[in-house]
Order: structure tokens, then sequence, then C-alpha cells
């Protein structure tokens, strides 16, 4: 058995793509995932499973169709891809609360990332990585330019974020 992290983008925000915890948590293993775990309600899941990795999101992915009725973007790592991304985040001057991690689903053109590199965010900090922008948000993320919708319009991929404290949440759970 493997274990894996899955990260859902864009459910129970602002009252959309209701999912409850503790349903998915059901439907997972009654799908055949093993030591399900979730955290907090904004689609953080840790499980194992014998798949590999695309196979395991894609039973998440399929999972939810069927037991919730709509399609959710679906991230699945490894905890030792998800330490690596903690280890890289790159202000070290930032406080904990401040630090964000925007995972990318698929690897942004490097075009864009060119083009997203000339912004300019007066509070905000950013470092465009391979799978991951990491965020230095010294007002906090609730008053930030650079969000997770721009990321995405900018970049044109799917991504989905979280703060230092989920990140290492799950890492500690994969554990």
């Amino acid at each position: 058995m493997k274990t894996f992290i899955a990260f859902l983008r864009g459910i129970n925000v602002s009252g959309q793509k209701k999912i409850k915890m503790i349903e998915l948590k059901a439907s997972l293993e009654k799908e055949g995932f093993k030591n399900v775990q979730t955290y907090i309600q904004s689609g953080n899941i840790i499980l194992n499973s014998e798949e590999d990795i695309c196979s395991v999101k894609e039973g998440i992915r399929k999972v939810i169709l069927k037991d919730f009725g709509f399609e959710v973007p679906v991230l699945v790592t490894t905890k030792e891809v998800l330490g690596v991304i903690l280890e890289k985040y790159p202000f070290e001057d930032a406080d904990d609360k401040n630090q964000y991690y925007t995972l990318l689903f698929d690897k942004p053109d490097a075009n864009l990332v060119d083009g997203f590199n000339t912004l300019k965010f007066n509070t905000e900090d950013f470092l465009i990585a391979e799978d991951c922008v990491y965020l230095n948000c010294k007002v906090g993320a609730g008053k930030a330019k650079l969000n997770n919708n721009l990321i995405e319009k900018k970049l044109k991929v799917t991504a989905t974020t979280r703060n230092l404290r989920t990140m290492q949440k799950m890492l500690l759970l994969a554990s």
C-alpha cells in the first residue's frame, strides 16, 4: 500500500459543491481506498491504495461524480513530493501565517510564466516553480490581489491554494 495526499479544488466554497468530509471518507472507503483521513472542510485527503497515482486521482474524481453529482478537479501527490515543496519555500523572512502554496495541476507554459513574472504586487511576493506558485501574502490572503483565480487565469492551469499550516498538517498525517 502506498500513501497518497489529495487536494480537491473548489469545494465547500460560498455554498457551492458541498461535500461533507465524513461522507466523502465513507464513499472513498466503499470504493476500496484504505486508511482514509480528511483534514478540515476544504478537500484535503490522505489515503492508502495499491493503485498508481493516476488511478487514485481518477478513482477519487469518479467517486465524487457518482456520489455527490459534480466534477471536481483532483490533485494527487505523495508525502515525498509535498515535503520537497515545503522545503523549497523561497521567502525566508515570511511570517508563517503569510505563507501560501498554490499547487499546480499541470506544468505551466514557459511563455505564460515569463509574462506572469513581469507582474508586480506591492504586498505580495511570488515565485513560480514547476508544480507550485509560492506566495508570501504580507497583509494576509484575504487582502491579496494575487489569488488562486488570477494564477489560474494567467498561467492557464488548474490550481488550488493551501496555507502553510494545512500543508504541514497533511504531511504529518501522511507520515
